[in-house]
């Protein structure tokens, strides 16, 4: 395990809007949109420097949970596949993939594939999930799904780093072929794909500190950001972990300069507005907690105006983020 983010730096991201329309951060202009209008975001992203673009994981939505949190999911791996061919740079993240839904070696198929596909460009963001209904729409067990995401992610390790992986448990096979293999490309250089856990309650952030090579915050942490970041640190040394590890964090949505817009309506709460160098020094007091992964949420009334913020966020906030 090893995180992919140099050191040192501050890198960002975001989830890409248009392919998941939660009413709780779904902006207004989405509810029109479609295929031009998620690809127009993530080439913007791509053009700016974001590390990385990131789609969310759900099959089916029953109802009537539907009403609070819709019926509209993308795809993760198809459409992660799509924009990666339109994309050059910027990484590709499943955010997050719910492994409990999937025999894990078809898990780690998708992501090899993505991950050769894409030139290194892959991420595994990894979840147990939450949504019990869900669970018993395809058949799953909800009580136990930390334990099943925890021997998804030793299978799809295992399955990352050998081209024929020993695979153990009932049923257990030696010699298991898979392939196509990740790029030369990933890791920046290294062999395998990157997996961040998902996740804010206390199990979810051990999980990830003791099996990820990142951490993926889903809301903010329980325990608070700085208390989580030190329980990370003091978990992956008591096991014997290098101290290496990428920390995230969700900044919230965020706006450069004057809006002509009711920001907290399309924000669904409160929104960072300000200038280049205000913004820039809002992230940075958390870089200097140890963050270097800042997922933040492009404020605009539409498609073009979120490029736009992307693409100004890029050139002006991005030189200025750093841990220092």
């Amino acid at each position: 395990m090893s995180p992919i983010i140099p050191n040192g730096q501050v890198t960002w991201g975001l989830q890409l809007p248009v392919q998941s329309q939660s009413p709780s951060f779904v902006q207004p202009w989405e509810s029109t949109a479609g295929t031009a209008e998620l690809v127009s975001v993530a080439q913007a992203a791509d053009r700016a420097g974001a590390f990385y673009i990131g789609v969310c994981d759900h099959v089916g939505v029953p109802r009537p949970a539907d009403e609070r949190m819709s019926a509209m999911w993308y795809d993760t791996i198809a459409t992660l596949g799509w924009l990666g061919a339109l994309t050059c740079r910027v990484r590709l993240l499943s955010h997050v993939y719910v492994l409990p839904y999937r025999h894990p070696l078809a898990a780690a198929k998708a992501f090899l594939t993505l991950d050769n596909l894409s030139d290194g460009r892959a991420i595994l963001g990894a979840g147990a999930g939450h949504l019990e209904s869900e669970f018993e729409l395809l058949g799953v067990d909800f009580d136990s799904r930390g334990q099943q995401l925890e021997e998804s992610v030793g299978v799809i390790r295992a399955a990352f780093a050998e081209e024929y992986p020993t695979v153990g448990g009932p049923g257990a096979q030696v010699g298991i072929g898979m392939s196509p293999r990740p790029s030369a490309g990933t890791l920046l250089g290294g062999a395998s794909v990157p997996i961040w856990i998902g996740g804010s309650s206390k199990v979810a952030i051990r999980r990830a500190a003791l099996l990820g090579d990142g951490w993926l915050p889903q809301g903010p942490p329980k325990m608070g950001l700085s208390n989580a970041i030190s329980f990370i640190r003091s978990e992956r040394e008591a096991a014997g972990l290098p101290a290496a590890f990428d920390l995230g964090m969700n900044f919230g949505s965020v706006f450069l300069g004057p809006a002509d817009f009711d920001l907290e309506l399309f924000a669904r709460g409160p929104a960072v507005q300000g200038g280049a160098e205000e913004v820039a020094e809002r992230i940075n007091k958390f870089a200097t907690k140890g963050i270097n992964q800042i997922q933040l949420r492009f404020l605009g009334k539409d498609a073009q105006q979120v490029c736009d913020q992307i693409e100004q966020f890029g050139a002006e906030v991005g030189p200025l983020l750093s841990c220092d």
